[in-house]
Parts: structure tokens; sequence; C-alpha cells
């Protein structure tokens, strides 16, 4: 069938690419003028793996058709998904009155994350030009990093319905990525919603809880790696989101957390437990440069340190809210010299530093520690796994290795003659 999707979002571009995989006719309006640019040559606004090629399959197949969203092509859509950039919600408004007026669509389905009541405000807009069109919410559950799998085979789908309406379309759409078995949860708009907020909050708060817990675990002379695998091995708790390490990052869960906060705090009077989640990250994001100023006593101005990894995670470009930031940052305060690589997002990362700061962005992940009093491992790419200890202890000038996820062993990185620390880890 003939689809839209809007917006200049991951999401907007994950959506259109899968929908046009599966067989459907997919216009991507874009509601930038610099996207719309980007898209005309052929290339995506979005860099992760795998997510690349399937976008240019999908545009050399003639199904994905990139446009400006008001210059969409006249075949009318069936159905018109919504996947705006936070802030864009007169652009939603726009689209929701055009799109009523139009007699093929039949639903309009809403991706876009705001503050809770957001898809019925939209309703409220549809329903007074259009009694037959549905309304949907489909909050975005994707994982940057791995953004296409995590969308066409979800472990859970939540379908914010009023009364049923749109539900059946919307099965058949998701038809492709609901075969396993039913992952598909219908609940009311603001349920949907709330739900994914929700999510955020409890996914945000583990991993501040553990990072907590690694501070403790140093003070004690505990590792932290053995404290993790025991709580995940309790059922009760599970494996995901207990590691520890120098924080999160990135637009999507910051901003579900704060939009939670911000409701939280417009309806109690005590200050709740994401507003301590949020503290404690922030403060987490620059343990590594703690262990930097205190390994040197806090003389440090004139050194250099090199980062492995500015993107907020593994498998994306976007450095937005990353922990990498705050350590160039508290590290440029101090007068050191900072170096970084990144597989993807060493672009992004320029952007930010034009006119803050100076960085030495480097191609080759052993040349960017040449001289480097200090390696910082921030994102924890598949690249710096195993590194070849023996060439780095060579061209370093101090050998202390920071490792702000705790992918390597510490006992073996010290018997290669580096110095190691972890994050809760002796």
């Amino acid at each position: 069938m003939q689809i839209t999707v809007y917006g200049d979002t991951l999401c907007a571009q994950v959506t259109a690419t899968a929908m046009a995989q599966t067989g459907h006719q997919v216009s991507w309006a874009v509601v930038e003028p610099a996207s719309h640019e980007y898209l005309a040559i052929g290339r995506p606004l979005f860099s992760e793996q795998g997510l690349d090629q399937l976008f240019v399959e999908q545009l050399e197949s003639g199904r994905l058709t990139p446009c400006f969203w008001r210059d969409v092509p006249i075949e009318p859509a069936v159905a018109v998904f919504l996947a705006l950039s936070p802030g864009q919600e007169a652009a939603a408004e726009t689209i929701v009155r055009q799109q009523a007026g139009v007699s093929e669509c039949e639903v309009i389905i809403n991706q876009t994350m705001g503050p809770v009541g957001t898809a019925e405000r939209l309703l409220e807009i549809l329903q007074q030009q259009s009694a037959r069109l549905a309304l949907v919410a489909l909050p975005d559950l994707i994982q940057e990093g791995n953004a296409f799998v995590t969308f066409t085979r979800p472990d859970s789908i939540l379908l914010g319905c009023e009364g049923g309406a749109g539900e059946t379309l919307m099965r058949e759409l998701l038809r492709p990525f609901n075969r396993r078995k039913d992952v598909i949860q219908v609940m009311s708009l603001r349920e949907a919603e709330f739900s994914k907020l929700a999510i955020s909050g409890i996914l945000a708060t583990r991993i501040s809880y553990m990072n907590d817990m690694a501070s403790l675990s140093e003070s004690l002379g505990v590792d932290i790696n053995v404290v993790r695998v025991a709580m995940g091995a309790d059922p009760r708790i599970g494996e995901s989101y207990l590691y520890p390490g120098c924080g999160f990052g990135g637009p999507g869960l910051s901003r579900n957390v704060m939009t939670l906060l911000n409701a939280l705090d417009s309806r109690a009077s005590e200050p709740g437990l994401l507003e301590q989640v949020l503290r404690t990250n922030e403060r987490q994001k620059e343990v590594l440069f703690r262990k930097f100023w205190q390994f040197f006593q806090g003389n440090v101005s004139g050194k250099k340190v090199a980062l492995w990894g500015a993107a907020f995670k593994p498998g994306t470009h976007r450095v937005d809210n990353a922990p990498a930031l705050k350590v160039i940052e508290a590290l440029w305060a101090q007068g050191v010299k900072v170096a970084v690589h990144d597989p993807k997002a060493l672009p992004g990362l320029e952007s930010w530093a034009n006119g803050r700061g100076e960085l030495d962005l480097c191609a080759d992940l052993y040349e960017v520690a040449k001289d480097a009093d200090a390696l910082m491992l921030i994102t924890e790419w598949k690249p710096y796994w195993s590194p070849d200890w023996r060439r780095l202890k060579a061209v370093m000038r101090e050998p202390l290795i920071l490792d702000g996820r705790n992918i390597y062993d510490p006992d073996f990185v010290r018997a290669q003659g580096l110095v190691y620390q972890g994050v809760g880890r002796s």
C-alpha cells in the first residue's frame, strides 16, 4: 500500500526503510530543508551498521522516495506515520489537518515522543474535521546502534488505540515484524505513551544504580563485575542494563527521562527518584577524568589524553549528550591536550568542538595514543575490544588505561606492562 513517513529522525528513516523493504510504496517526507538536500543525493540521514545499505537498496528499488514535506507525491497514502523531532508539534498538527481531508487515508500513526497526552491532542484536532480517520500511537522502542533490527524483530510493540480504531490495519502493517510470536500490546493512547517513558525511566535507573554500586565497590575492595554477574543470575533482576560505566547519553533516553521527570515534578511536591538518577548520571560522566586527575595528583596541565570512542553508544555516529563531551570539557578546563578516535562519530564531534576547543581527530586507533599520558575507553566499539597491548605500550608516554566500560581483563592488561583502572574494579 501507499505509505508516507514524516520526520527527520532515526525512527523515520528506519520506519520508511522497513516498510519499503516489505513491499510498500513509501514516501519519506522530511521537514528540514537541509535533510532534503542530503537525501536528494542518495545519502541517508543516519548511519548505522546494515541500515545504510538497506536504505540505498530501497531507493534503487523505487519503493522508497524521499521528498520535502510540503511536496509529498500526489498519490494519497493509506497510512501516515508521524516520526517528527521534539518541538515540531506545529508541523504534526498541520499534517493531521491535511490528512483529515484525504479520503484514501485510513490511519495516522504517531511515533513522535512528547509529554503524555500528545497523541490525544492530535486525535482531538483530527476528530474536529474527520470522524472516519483513526489515529494510533506507536511509541518508538528502537535502540540506536541496532535500530533496524530492533524495529523489524521487536520484543515488544506498544500500540495505543482508542476503542480499537485502526488496530486491524496496524496489525497488517506490522505483520512482517510480528511473526515469531504476537508482541503487540494494545492499550489506550495515553497508556502507550506513558509505558514508553516508564520503560526509559527504569532503564536509566538501573544504570545509575549500578554506577552507585560501582563507586561503593571500589571503597570496599570489591570487583563490581563479580557483583553484576551475581545480581543478573537472580531471575527477579535479570542481566540487562546492569553494566556500570561512564554514564549514558544520547538524545532518546535522556530526553524521555526528562519528560517523565517533568511530569512527576508537575504532580509531586517532593523530588523524585529520577532526579537523583539524572544527577548520578551526570556525575558519572566525569568518573574517568577523576581517575586521571587522581593518578597524576592534579598535575595534568600539558598532558595528553587519548579517547577511544565519542559516540554515545556503539553503532551510531551521534554524539548528542554523549559522556565523551563532558570528559573532553573537563580535560580542556585543565589544559590537557585531547586526541580522539571513533569509527563513525568524528564528523559530529568536530562540529560540536568548533569554537569550543582544540581536538586532534585521528583515523587510526593507535596513532591517537601516540605520546599519550592516558588512554580512556569511552565507547565500546568492537575494534577496541582486543587491541595490540604491546603496540599501545610502545607508543604511549604513560601506559595508563582507563576503561570506562569494563570490557578488559584487568589482570591480563597489567600483565602486558600497562596500568589498568576500570569502573568499580580493583
